[in-house]
């Protein structure tokens, strides 16, 4: 499917994105530690991750990923809250874009992404 330049077409195509597809698009760097280990640049966010903010007022922060927001394209993280004047804490959402995966939670279906990704990334270093 050819992919159009224009930005109201993206933006567009990203309000309008099935779920899948949005799910694809929550994407966050690995550690350089994991990109060694894995040989895989970024991977998709998933619950239970646990990643390190890089950006913004809550920089420096490392906590597990507690939730997914496909609407907003954001995530949730433990120990990335805020208060309102009534006392009660909140979760602060995070771009995933502005986050550092550092420790993956793996399971079957995550290590065969693994696999497939570092195999082809492996293959394409070898070749150059």
């Amino acid at each position: 499917m050819p992919t159009s330049k224009s930005p109201r077409k993206q933006r567009r195509a990203i309000h309008n994105a099935p779920l899948h597809r949005r799910r694809k698009a929550l994407v966050a760097r690995l550690s350089v530690e994991l990109r060694d280990k894995y040989g895989v640049r970024n991977l998709p966010v998933r619950k239970d991750d646990e990643v390190l903010v890089a950006d913004g007022m809550f920089s420096g922060v490392q906590g597990k990923v507690a939730r997914l927001d496909l609407k907003e394209y954001v995530i949730f993280i433990d120990g990335v809250t805020a208060e309102k004047t009534s006392g009660q804490s909140y979760f602060v959402p995070i771009k995933p874009s502005r986050v550092t995966i550092v420790k993956l939670k793996l399971d079957d279906w995550r290590n065969e992404i693994l696999k497939r990704k570092g195999a082809t990334t492996k293959e394409e270093t070898k070749v150059a």
